[in-house]
């Protein structure tokens, strides 16, 4: 194993000390237990959301004006605890309510219901809603039905954006319910990921294999199959996509093609090249896009593509001022 660390199982520590010397000006770091906020709580709508470590930067580089207002990371590909939970929550309460945006993976799900009851039982307003937005499995090792992935982020900007400018938690609930049933998800590896503290890939592959359907933690996918050009890759993984969202001629989508953590960027906008005609002869328009590192795999090598049906409500949210460590921009 080859990685800049110093300690494996200090990882988490050490990464959260960087961020807050990195990004001070956005977020503040609490380290007993370990939770991120933004660096000013305005009276509003919060929004709290959490996992494993090793997604950066999901959760904690999209804390920030215009998206969340905490993040909890765990261990790598490890739920963080309902006690992070329930102290991140308690911090950026302003008593507008709190939306729990959890990835449908079970320990998530069943830590944040944790933490949501103990501060339900102090009064505080407690909203969940799980993204389990991959076409790829029904069910996967860490799963019951389908796995929350990249729909995580857009969902994150959206109903961010909602509730910086002070819509109510009905609103912002609303926009959140849209976003899981109008996104969705595929993933391939080209590579397995190397956790620190194992030192060992998740997954043996062959040089000229990849898994196509892959989770972000390196859970099987569909199949194993031979590697193939980037186009027929594209049209094997958007095919479900649009057929699942049931999109048509003349709708509009927000796309995202996302590295797993170790693929360049100049392979990025080749896939997202092919997936955009790929849409468009379908009479779909790409109206808004991410190409980039959002949603990772420690240094998985391989992408997924994300899809969002749009409308001008989602679109005047997709573009609202967010500044954040990962995603920034209108300010």
């Amino acid at each position: 194993m080859k990685k800049i660390i110093n300690d494996a199982n200090a990882v988490v520590l050490e990464t959260l000390q960087g961020m807050e010397k990195a990004h001070g000006d956005i977020i503040k770091v609490n380290y007993d237990p370990f939770f991120i906020t933004r660096k000013e709580i305005k009276k509003k709508v919060a929004i709290v959301s959490g996992g494993g470590s090793g997604h950066e930067p999901l959760h904690g580089g999209f804390v920030g004006l215009g998206m969340l207002d905490a993040a909890c990371p765990g261990a790598v590909f490890t739920s963080p605890t309902p006690d992070q939970m329930e102290a991140a929550t308690k911090a950026v309460n302003t008593g507008a309510g709190v939306i729990h945006l959890v990835k449908n993976y079970t320990g998530d799900i069943m830590n944040f219901q944790m933490a949501a009851e103990i501060c339900a039982a102090d009064d505080i307003k407690v909203e969940a809603i799980v993204i389990d937005d991959d076409v790829a499995v029904k069910d996967s090792l860490y799963t019951a039905g389908r796995r929350g992935v990249g729909s995580t982020v857009l969902t994150e900007k959206i109903i961010g954006a909602s509730a910086q400018r002070g819509d109510d938690l009905a609103a912002v609930v609303k926009f959140a319910n849209y976003c899981k049933d109008n996104g969705r998800s595929m993933g391939m590896a080209l590579t397995s990921c190397t956790p620190p503290a194992s030192g060992k890939p998740i997954f043996d592959i062959g040089d000229d294999e990849i898994e196509m359907g892959v989770g972000i933690h390196g859970e099987p996918g569909r199949e194993r199959m031979k590697i193939k050009p980037a186009d027929e890759l594209v049209d094997y993984m958007i095919e479900p996509i649009l057929s699942d969202l049931s999109l048509k001629n003349g709708d509009e989508i927000i796309m995202m093609v996302n590295g797993m953590g170790g693929t360049p960027l100049i392979e990025l906008y080749i896939a997202f090249n092919h997936a955009v005609e790929v849409a468009a002869k379908k009479g779909i328009k790409t109206a808004r896009s991410l190409v980039g590192n959002y949603i990772t795999s420690l240094d998985m090598q391989g992408f997924s593509i994300t899809i969002m049906k749009a409308n001008a409500d989602i679109l005047k949210l997709w573009d609202a001022p967010v500044w954040t460590a990962g995603l920034r921009w209108g300010l």
